[in-house]
């Protein structure tokens, strides 16, 4: 009981300190640190596009009328909240947070994103930032699983309670834990091969230039979306969101 009462208070806390009252948006943000962040950079359409030309986790190309961008870290509260396929955390953040499965009215917005490029309206890419501080191994294992198409299957393992758990409890960034990862993504992925992928250190630079990409973009705090050029630095949900895409749809 302890222990469960432990976990519990680490995730609110973790929330808590994740941004409940951000500074730069009134939906929930993991800052990468706790600083004030600086004002949002501007970006432009060539800036969006062109990143549909580069070595990064994407679906689709430049061509479709909406192009998404994710910026997320695998063990940022409010990023599982955004994907929401962990509704314990969205509980606890509040009722604003409150998936409407769950009798709230919260719209996660990455299931709604990857629906449009699923049906190949919208085009996405998923870019990295260490928001939360534990997500490094949970998205070097994003990156192998993205080279074996299997990102969506592994990404909703990582996006769960388990996940969230194993990621900042267990995981913590320690690569000697690369078979503890592997082992829990093997219902969508060869264990073997991931934990050969992981130990490789192949995609350790990739954290970095992602990190970098993400700053470029003004991003300062996970998770952080843009639709075209419209930034939503935070946790919103698809309500405030899917007007922009409707009418970039048109």
């Amino acid at each position: 009981m302890a222990f469960v009462l432990g976990i519990l208070w680490e995730k609110v806390n973790s929330l808590e300190k994740g941004g409940i009252t951000p500074t730069t948006t009134t939906a929930g943000t993991t800052p990468a640190n706790a600083q004030q962040q600086p004002a949002q950079v501007q970006v432009s359409s060539d800036q969006i596009k062109k990143l549909f030309s580069q070595d990064l986790i994407k679906f689709g190309d430049d061509k479709r009328k909406l192009l998404a961008v994710a910026v997320e870290d695998p063990s940022c509260p409010y990023c599982h909240i955004a994907t929401g396929l962990n509704s314990d955390l969205n509980k606890q953040a509040g009722d604003r947070f409150k998936l409407v499965a769950d009798g709230g009215t919260y719209v996660a917005p990455v299931p709604e994103i990857k629906k449009l490029v699923d049906a190949g309206k919208a085009s996405l890419v998923y870019v990295y930032s260490p928001g939360h501080g534990n997500g490094e191994m949970g998205m070097k294992a994003l990156y192998c699983a993205y080279e074996n198409n299997k990102f969506w299957e592994v990404h909703d393992l990582l996006y769960t309670n388990a996940g969230y758990n194993l990621l900042n409890n267990t995981v913590k960034n320690d690569k000697t834990k690369s078979g503890e990862l592997a082992d829990y993504l093997k219902s969508a992925v060869d264990s073997a091969s991931l934990k050969s992928c992981l130990d490789s250190g192949k995609y350790d630079q990739r954290l970095t230039s992602d990190t970098s990409l993400a700053s470029s973009l003004g991003v300062r705090g996970t998770p952080g979306f843009f639709l075209n050029t419209s930034s939503f630095a935070g946790a919103y949900s698809w309500k405030d969101m899917e007007a922009v895409a409707t009418a970039a749809l048109k």
